[in-house]
């Protein structure tokens, strides 16, 4: 496949190398963390393995940007792009696209996120050149790729999507920075002084943070539009008698993907719930961040979040970009476990047959407190269970 050579926009400046470096990373002045100028955008070959809608990446600090991306290309594949005039299609069948349509939801992916960043009005993309535009120096340590970085604006949502399908190997390289292009791009359509409003922190304050998987401000930027780490409904005033109120910027609208988190047992546990415009998205597929580690839960069903009978019982699916894939029945029936282990998470054995003892090992396991943490009552029955043991650890 020939690759167009890229054409146009304007090169970066000294002070925008510098501002997005800071922004971004805290420090322009030394090297980015690696991982950010390695790590593309890239799918699991579409037909040896099982899981071909799956991004797959290193664990590292790009994990929850592509776990959004994840979220969107499952959100293309099972709803946008569903034929029409065809009342059902199966699952797996939705969940097995060709070469092709692998890249086709990638695009459409990226171009929504970042439109919806820019609040459907402007978005800004950065892709890197051949040269660089600016030197090396004492406030500017060059990294290979934002002092190559070129800018194109674009006003319309169709404009945006025929550029991005145009140059997508940028993003898909691997080696190579798709995640770094995609987070640069973002915030530079955000604005570096918005988005450091949004962060609500000391001076200094940037997007990274020490996260193995990467912070949650980069999943609410490119999920609300807003890297901001409240994730409660509106906007709250916090105060007290010795100082004025002051404002606090949660999620302003609701989002088409949510948000789900379990941080662990604890006091302070309550203050990193999403509020019900993450729980409750228009769409049923949740990013989900689970003791630090992130990943996506999904239905196939529109109407599940419409309709109150269609949550007495159904399936998740949870995928993470180490390419486990589990499937699960939630159960908000109410049913009646006369061995007290009706809240607990059960696993089937080879038989089929449920071990009462392993549903009362796996009682407090992290993923089932994350799906209790939108389902509190749910009865939850994992029908792959070696995957569903790999992704508590």
């Amino acid at each position: 496949m020939s690759r167009p050579k890229l054409i146009g926009g304007r090169g970066i400046t000294t002070e925008e190398a510098i501002e997005i470096r800071q922004t971004v990373f805290g420090s322009a002045s030394a090297p980015p963390r690696g991982e950010w100028t390695r790590t593309g955008l890239t799918f699991t070959h579409h037909q040896s393995d099982p899981y071909p809608f799956g991004l797959r990446s290193a664990k590292n600090a790009t994990r929850g940007l592509q776990s959004v991306v994840q979220a969107f290309i499952i959100k293309y594949l099972i709803f946008d792009n569903r034929p029409k005039g065809i009342p059902s299609i199966p699952l797996d069948k939705l969940l097995k696209p060709t070469e092709s349509e692998q890249i086709c939801a990638l695009w459409n992916s990226i171009a929504e996120i970042l439109w919806n960043v820019g609040e459907k009005t402007k978005t800004i993309v950065c892709l890197p050149g051949d040269l660089p535009h600016i030197s090396h120096s004492n406030q500017y340590f060059q990294d290979n790729i934002t002092e190559k970085l070129n800018i194109f604006e674009f006003t319309k949502l169709e404009d945006l999507q025929i550029f991005i399908k145009r140059y997508i190997y940028f993003f898909t390289d691997d080696p190579g920075p798709g995640a770094l292009l995609l987070l640069y791009s973002a915030v530079w359509t955000r604005g570096f002084a918005n988005t450091k409003a949004d962060l609500d922190s000391t001076k200094g304050a940037n997007l990274m943070g020490n996260y193995e998987e990467g912070s949650l401000n980069v999943v609410t930027l490119l999920l609300s539009g807003r890297a901001t780490p409240y994730l409660h409904n509106g906007v709250v005033y916090v105060g007290d008698e010795d100082h004025y109120a002051l404002p606090q910027f949660g999620i302003l609208c609701r989002s088409r993907v949510g948000l789900l988190i379990w941080d662990g047992d604890g006091i302070n546990v309550t203050s990193r719930q999403p509020g019900s415009r993450l729980k409750t998205p228009g769409l049923p597929i949740w990013v989900t961040c689970c003791l630090g580690h992130y990943g996506v839960v999904f239905n196939s069903n529109r109407e599940l979040l419409r309709n109150y009978h269609a949550e007495k019982r159904f399936e998740l699916h949870h995928y993470t970009c180490a390419g486990l894939f589990v499937t699960m029945t939630v159960d908000n029936r109410n049913q009646d476990d006369e061995n007290g282990a009706g809240q607990g998470m059960q696993r089937q054995n080879s038989k089929g047959e449920i071990k009462e003892s392993d549903a009362l090992n796996l009682q407090a396991t992290p993923i089932e407190k994350l799906i209790h943490t939108k389902w509190a009552d749910g009865k939850i029955t994992f029908h792959n269970s070696l995957e569903a043991s790999k992704l508590n650890q």
